[in-house]
């Protein structure tokens, strides 16, 4: 039997991490990509010593997008499974006052893997198999104050997931958009969240491994799901006034 694969991209997230160790719990070789990937190599022993299972290291940089198909061609085996956890969540004030930061925080949540996964898509969709997987945002389900670039971005993020899941529906490639609310990571360290909407990394990576073999179209909590949808309901003339 044919060993099956996963590609997590984002591999130094914490959420990145946690759905590696969900894989190689299953099995599946795995391969880490991500920026400055020697810091990965205690991960990579890690995973190959406690799974008994191969590891393999990329070098990726989703803001570089001139590399991602050479990136795709490099890998030693078109995976099964990708994994987009690739994400930047900045500071709103800062995105603000600077140009720079607040493109940063577009193309790493929207370009970089929109960019990526569209190549691995015609791959899956030549070969007629496989599942892509796009860590998006609850942010993203209506724009608002107090992270607007974040939220905007992810927003994009998700409608191009439901636009791709369209596409490839008809080549057996399953495309599946996780929407996390607040998840306690090193990114969200600084953050006030409440506990009974926040969970952990590691929750949320055995929902993603889950939903693979359900074939499921989204990853979302009921409370998310119900919270989400109030807030598309909300009259604009009264959103607007509200401090969220």
């Amino acid at each position: 039997m044919k060993k099956r694969s996963v590609l997590i991209l984002g591999g130094r997230s914490d959420i990145g991490r946690a759905i590696s160790h969900q894989f190689g719990k299953a099995k599946y070789e795995i391969f880490l990509a991500a920026r400055d990937v020697e810091s990965l190599q205690d991960d990579q022993q890690d995973l190959m010593i406690r799974y008994g299972v191969s590891v393999t290291l990329y070098e990726f940089d989703a803001l570089n997008i001139e590399s991602h198909k050479d990136f795709v061609s490099s890998l030693k085996s078109l995976p099964d499974v990708a994994v987009s956890s690739i994400g930047y969540l900045g500071e709103q004030v800062e995105s603000e006052q600077n140009t720079l930061e607040a493109v940063r925080v577009m193309r790493s949540n929207y370009e970089g893997p929109a960019s990526i996964f569209s190549e691995l898509a015609n791959k899956f969709e030549e070969r007629k198999s496989g599942t892509l997987i796009g860590i998006s945002s609850v942010a993203g389900a209506r724009g608002r104050g107090s992270n607007y670039f974040y939220g905007s971005a992810k927003s994009g993020f998700t409608s191009f997931l439901s636009g791709l899941r369209n596409r490839l529906t008809k080549s057996k490639v399953n495309v599946i958009t996780v929407l996390p609310g607040y998840v306690d990571t090193k990114m969200t360290k600084a953050l006030k969240l409440p506990k009974i909407l926040t969970i952990s990394a590691d929750a949320l990576a055995e929902s993603v491994f889950k939903a693979v073999g359900r074939n499921q179209d989204f990853v979302i909590s009921k409370r998310w799901l119900l919270i989400i949808t109030i807030l598309q309901f909300i009259p604009e003339k009264i959103f607007k006034r509200l401090s969220l």
